[in-house]
C-alpha cells in the first residue's frame, strides 16, 4: 500500500531538479545560445512589472552561462530563459521526460504529478479570475515552483534519461519470474524507447556538463569528493510556503513542517550510466529518494551517493568523468570555456547498459 512517504504515491515541488530539462528545451527551440552569458544580480523582473522574483542567492551569481547556471543553480538565468521559451514549450517539453505522467512501474497507486498549463489551469479552477495564466507563473515553473509537482520514481526517471541521452527506460520493480509448474526462472526484459528530442545530440553534451560541474564545483561537490566513480547531478529546493517581498526565509522561526524540502537527483557513471536516484530529505527526516532544505543538500547527496555505492554494477575504475570532454572543462571551470569545448567535441560515446544493470 502507498503512504505519504511513498516514491511513487507522493508528489512534491521538483524544484532546481529540472534546470537541466529546461536548458535542454532551450538549446531545441533556439531561444539559448549556451555561449551567451548572463548577469544575475540576485533578482528578475518582468517589463512593466515591480515585482522581484529572487534568486536563493541573495547577492546574485555574477556572470553565468548555462553550464555555470546549472552548477550554480542559478534562478535569474531559468526565470529568464523560462520567459523566452514561454509555457506552452516549457510545458510540452518537460512532458516529454515522462513528467507529469505515470512511469508505468508495476506497483499500483502510482500518482501522476503535474505539469500545468493554460488548458490545465481553465480546467482545474472554476471562475475565470483563477482561470487565467500570468506570465510570472511561468517564470517560476522554470525553476520548478507553483503548480508543478513531480514524485521521486518520475525525477529518478528523468535523471535516467538525461543519463542515457533520450533513451527511455521504464521503471520496474519485479526483475524476473517463476513459473510455478515449471520452476524456472525468466527474467522480465526491461522496456527500453527512444525518448524526447533534444535537436542537435550535442545539446546533451551541454546539460550533462551542467550537472557533471554540480558535483565538481557546484552545488553538491561534496556529494562526488573522493569516489572512485563519475556523478552527474543537480540539488534542488521545494519551498512549502511563499514567502513575502520583503521579507527572508527564516529556518528557525519557521514550524518544522512548514521548511523547505531538498532534492538530489543524480546518475552513475557519467561515461556509461547504469544507475539513476532521487534523494528527499523534509525539512530534518530523510524519506526514500527526493527533496529536503537547501541547507541540507549535503545530506541528501550523501544518501545518493551511498545507494550508487551499493550498485555492484558500478566499477571503482569507471573513473572521474569522460577525459577531454566537457566535462573535463567543467569540472575545472564550470564557466564559458566549459561550454566552448563542449560544443566542439563529439556527442561522448556510451554503450546502453545491459538491463540488470538499469538502475532507473
Amino acid at each position: 500500500n502507498c503512504d505519504w512517504s511513498s516514491d511513487v504515491c507522493s508528489s512534491d515541488l521538483p524544484g532546481s531538479t529540472i534546470k537541466p530539462v529546461v536548458a535542454l528545451a532551450g538549446l531545441k527551440h533556439g531561444v539559448l545560445n549556451p555561449l551567451d552569458a548572463t548577469f544575475c544580480s540576485g533578482g528578475f523582473s518582468l517589463p512593466n512589472s515591480t515585482h522581484r522574483f529572487r534568486d536563493w542567492r541573495p547577492m546574485g551569481h555574477g556572470r553565468v552561462d548555462l553550464v555555470s547556471a546549472i552548477a550554480q543553480s542559478c534562478d535569474v538565468y531559468f526565470y529568464e530563459l523560462a520567459t523566452r521559451l514561454g509555457v506552452q514549450r516549457l510545458s510540452d517539453f518537460l512532458g516529454g521526460f515522462g513528467l507529469g505522467a505515470r512511469t508505468g512501474i508495476d506497483i499500483a497507486g502510482e500518482k501522476t504529478g503535474l505539469v500545468p498549463s493554460p488548458d490545465w489551469k481553465r480546467g482545474a479552477f472554476k471562475s475565470r479570475r483563477a482561470q487565467v495564466w500570468f506570465p510570472g507563473e511561468t517564470v517560476i515553473l522554470g525553476i520548478g515552483q507553483g503548480y508543478m509537482t513531480t514524485t521521486p520514481l518520475q525525477l529518478a526517471h528523468m535523471a535516467g534519461i538525461i543519463g542515457l541521452r533520450g533513451t527511455t527506460a521504464q521503471p520496474r520493480l519485479v526483475r524476473s519470474l517463476r513459473d510455478p509448474v515449471t520452476r524456472k526462472v525468466a527474467p522480465v526484459a526491461t522496456k527500453l524507447s527512444a525518448g524526447p528530442e533534444v535537436g542537435d545530440a550535442k545539446n546533451w553534451d551541454l546539460a550533462i556538463a551542467g550537472m557533471f560541474a554540480v558535483t565538481h564545483g557546484g552545488t553538491a561537490s561534496r556529494s562526488a569528493a573522493g569516489a572512485p566513480y563519475s556523478i552527474a547531478g543537480k540539488t534542488g529546493t521545494a519551498q512549502v510556503f511563499s514567502i513575502a517581498q520583503n521579507a527572508k526565509y527564516d529556518e528557525g522561526a519557521i514550524n518544522e513542517r512548514m521548511r523547505d524540502h531538498a532534492w538530489f537527483i543524480a546518475f552513475a557513471p557519467v561515461e556509461a550510466p547504469k544507475i539513476a536516484v532521487a534523494v528527499l530529505v523534509v525539512a530534518a527526516a530523510v524519506v526514500l529518494i527526493t527533496s529536503a532544505r537547501r541547507s541540507d543538500v549535503r545530506g541528501a547527496g550523501a544518501l545518493s551517493r551511498e545507494t550508487v555505492k551499493r550498485d555492484k554494477s558500478i566499477k571503482a575504475e569507471s573513473g572521474s568523468g569522460p577525459s577531454g570532454s566537457a566535462y573535463e572543462s567543467a569540472e575545472t571551470t564550470a564557466r564559458s570555456t566549459a561550454l566552448e569545448k563542449a560544443a566542439e567535441v563529439a556527442p561522448v560515446a556510451w554503450e546502453a547498459p545491459d538491463e540488470e544493470a538499469l538502475g532507473v
